[in-house]
This record gives C-alpha cells, sequence and structure tokens, in this order.
C-alpha cells in the first residue's frame, strides 16, 4: 500500500514521474487492486468494447479496426502502449491525440480513486485511459492488451468482441515457455458466451479448448475467414461466398488486416470493397515497416520474438537493394538468439548497441546471439548505430533499425 498524494502533479511530466513511484514492480500481474479501483470511477461505455490481445500484430489489428469505424461514419477510442514520442499516444478518439490537460485530468481522478491502493504505473495509466474513453463515450473502444490478457489491466473491462491476433513465443517468464500455456493466457480475454475473432493462422489446441468450454462464437482465420493471394501484388478475402478483392499490403500484415474485416463481420458493420481499400491505405503505425529515408532505403520495425523477426526478413527482402545493414538493441528478457536468427548468414553488416533502460541486453549478449558473423561494429548509442549505418551505405543499400520499441523509439523523432 502506499499513501494516495495530497499535492498533485501540476503537468504530463510530473505525473509521468509521480507514477514510477507507487508500486515496487514495474510489471505485477495480477487484477485485484485495478479491478477495486476501476469499480471506484464507475466507467460504463455505451458502446461497443473491442479487446485484441496477441504476441504481433496487435496494435496493427487495433488501428485496422479503428480505420474500419472510421470509414463507417462511427466515432471511435483506442487504447494501445507502449508510446514512442509523447504519451498522449496511447490514447486517441477519432484518431486524433487528447490534450495534456486532459491526460492530467484523468491521472488526478484515478489518484483520488486509488486512496492507498498501490498501482503500476501501466495499471495506473490503463484506468486513465479508460475515464479518457468514458469522458468521450465513442460508439466504438478498441483496447489493445498490454502483456498477456488473463491479468492484464486491460480485462477489468468486460469485451462485446475478443480479439486474438496472434500466438508466439515472447514473455515466457510471465506467460509460460510454450504456445500452448501461452495461447491460456491471451484467452483470459474471453468470456462465457461472447464473440471472437481469432487470426492466428495456426492455434494451438487450447485456445480451441477455451472457445468450447465457455461457448464462445468464434471464427478463425484460414477455417472460416482467409486471405488469398492474387496472381499480381494485390490479395483477396474472403469469408464463405461474401469476397472482397484487389486488396494492397502497404504497411500493416495482411494476416491483421484480415481479421479486422473479420471483427466488422461479426460486428455486422457492412463492408465493401472501398470500405477494405480505404482500410489498407490508410491503417498504419509508426515502427511497423516504417520507410523513412529511401537513399538508402531506411526502415524502422518494432520486431523483437522471432515470429516478428522472421516476418520483417521476407517483408525486407523483397526490397532489399545492394548491402543490408542491421541497427539492432533488444531487451535483455527476449530471446536473443532466435530473434536475430532470420538475419544470420545474409551477409549483413551489424550495428550493435545497448539500450537506453536498465531492461536492455548488454553487448556481451547481443554478440553472443549473433556469433559467427564478422561484420559486427559496437556503438554507445542507437542513435550512433544508425549514423555510421548511413554513413557506411551506398545509396542502393538498405538499413534496418529493429529489435525493440526502445530501439525505434530512440531514432523516430528526428524523422516526425
Amino acid at each position: 500500500m502506499t499513501e494516495m498524494n495530497t499535492t498533485q502533479p501540476t503537468n504530463l511530466v510530473e505525473w509521468l514521474a509521480y507514477l514510477d513511484t507507487l508500486h515496487s514492480k514495474q510489471i505485477d500481474l495480477t487484477l485485484e487492486r485495478v479491478a477495486v479501483v476501476y469499480k471506484k470511477l464507475d466507467i460504463q461505455f455505451s458502446g461497443t468494447v473491442i479487446t485484441v490481445a496477441g504476441t504481433n500484430g496487435k496494435g496493427t489489428t487495433c488501428a485496422a479496426i479503428e480505420q474500419i469505424a472510421l470509414y463507417l461514419h462511427k466515432t471511435v477510442g483506442v487504447f494501445s502502449s507502449p508510446h514512442f514520442v509523447d504519451y498522449r499516444e496511447r490514447v486517441r478518439v477519432d484518431n486524433q491525440l487528447l490534450s495534456e490537460q486532459a491526460h492530467c485530468d484523468a491521472f488526478s481522478k484515478v489518484e483520488q480513486a486509488r486512496g492507498d491502493i498501490s498501482l503500476t504505473p501501466f495499471e495506473f495509466g490503463t484506468l486513465a485511459a479508460l475515464c479518457l474513453l468514458n469522458d468521450s463515450q465513442p460508439d466504438v473502444v478498441i483496447l489493445e492488451v498490454g502483456l498477456g490478457g488473463r491479468l492484464d489491466s486491460v480485462n477489468v473491462v468486460d469485451p462485446d468482441l475478443s480479439v486474438i491476433s496472434s500466438i508466439g513465443l515472447d514473455h515466457q517468464e510471465y506467460l509460460g515457455d510454450t504456445r500452448e500455456a501461452i495461447a491460456l493466457e491471451k484467452a483470459g480475454i474471453f468470456r462465457e458466451g461472447g464473440k471472437a475473432v481469432i487470426g492466428d493462422i495456426d492455434p494451438p489446441h487450447t485456445l480451441e479448448d477455451e472457445v468450447k468450454r465457455l461457448n464462445m462464437n468464434a471464427i478463425w482465420q484460414r477455417r472460416d475467414f482467409e486471405f488469398v493471394y492474387s496472381k499480381d501484388v494485390s490479395w483477396n478475402w474472403q469469408y464463405g461466398d461474401f469476397q472482397l478483392t484487389g486488396l494492397i499490403e502497404r504497411s500493416i500484415p495482411r494476416q491483421n488486416l484480415s481479421t479486422a474485416l473479420a471483427c466488422a463481420v461479426v460486428l455486422d458493420w457492412p463492408i465493401d470493397n472501398s470500405a477494405a481499400q480505404y482500410v489498407c491505405r490508410n491503417a498504419s503505425l509508426p515502427g511497423r515497416f516504417q520507410i523513412v529515408e529511401k537513399a538508402p532505403l531506411v526502415v524502422l520495425d518494432v520486431a523483437h520474438n522471432p515470429d516478428a523477426t522472421q516476418y520483417v526478413k521476407q517483408k525486407l527482402l523483397k526490397l532489399h537493394r545492394g548491402n543490408l545493414h542491421l541497427v539492432v538493441g533488444m531487451l535483455g528478457d527476449k530471446d536473443l538468439a532466435s530473434s536475430l536468427e532470420p538475419f544470420k548468414s545474409l551477409g549483413a553488416f551489424w550495428y550493435l548497441s545497448e539500450l537506453e533502460t536498465p531492461r536492455s541486453a548488454n553487448m556481451a549478449d547481443l554478440s553472443a546471439a549473433i556469433d559467427g558473423e564478422e561484420k559486427v561494429k559496437q556503438f554507445d548509442s542507437i542513435h550512433a548505430a544508425l549514423e555510421k549505418a548511413k554513413q557506411d551505405a551506398f545509396d542502393d543499400d538498405c538499413i534496418l533499425v529493429f529489435g525493440s520499441f526502445y530501439s525505434v523509439a530512440e531514432v523516430l523523432p528526428a524523422y516526425v
């Protein structure tokens, strides 16, 4: 327990510093404390609530659902995390950020409601985000799970639709070391008799078992709906006899676009080719295969686990010109070797750096993860590593900055 602050912070910077003092841990998975404060806040959403969990693709799936709702002239609020440059990125209403004062007011509401209950920064921030969305009362509320599902703070809200984007190996120390165990944690967002969309193309049996146990009305990627490659660069989407054609993948993977389109079907939202094309053009998120320079080609991606880095590699090879330069920093609790394995044996130049967080992988572990690669340089920062890569690269080369949200966040401000 901690004492409630009697002299509250006066601006967003002070509030964020204050949140770091409230709990002994940054991550403390339990719903008990959050549920008590949530009840005190008396948050009641009148619109449709969609909760999205998954190992990869949560944020982009949320962004795609958001764009469908906007196309249909619905008001829509989104809570997602983490942010890159501005904390306000975590909440957007009708694709717009809210004011710093609005965030401060929401923090103040949570502070008054929590009393002496200790909250982690993420728990406090989640409750504040829910306050902001409650004030806006949009037609559609989209909530991205931060970690896992069952014990994540977002799970205090009962969704009208639960979405699983993918199941992979990440955060094993919290969620379990198999896809089957992790699937059970993600399935914690399900509700008895509720609706679900499963975007994973190869779901573990435990996920299917939970759907049956809870008598869920669920539809599944590749089973009930699917994306189908066309003969050219476009792709088609189908759900039973219903089909959308000639879609173009840009920054968001078609698997996640497909999942979002399935959500629209489940919610009885009217969609057609125009809606689907709009979503493909407009749904995007920073740090997801984001091209920020073209000569040389500079790509930013937050990929930090084996499934994500394999996807980025395949997409990058379609664009790859000349030499490949890899700027990478990762968190120490990630599977470094497996995550970096897809890029080994490509003859790439490696630029390694530790990250600006105590959770960073150290240089020795990063180097060991790419053992056998000869063209390796070490730097004091991701920024310095990128600058050296740009000096070394020819105009027809490609530079990829990846490995963590922290890696991308360190260089992204220069491009916004």
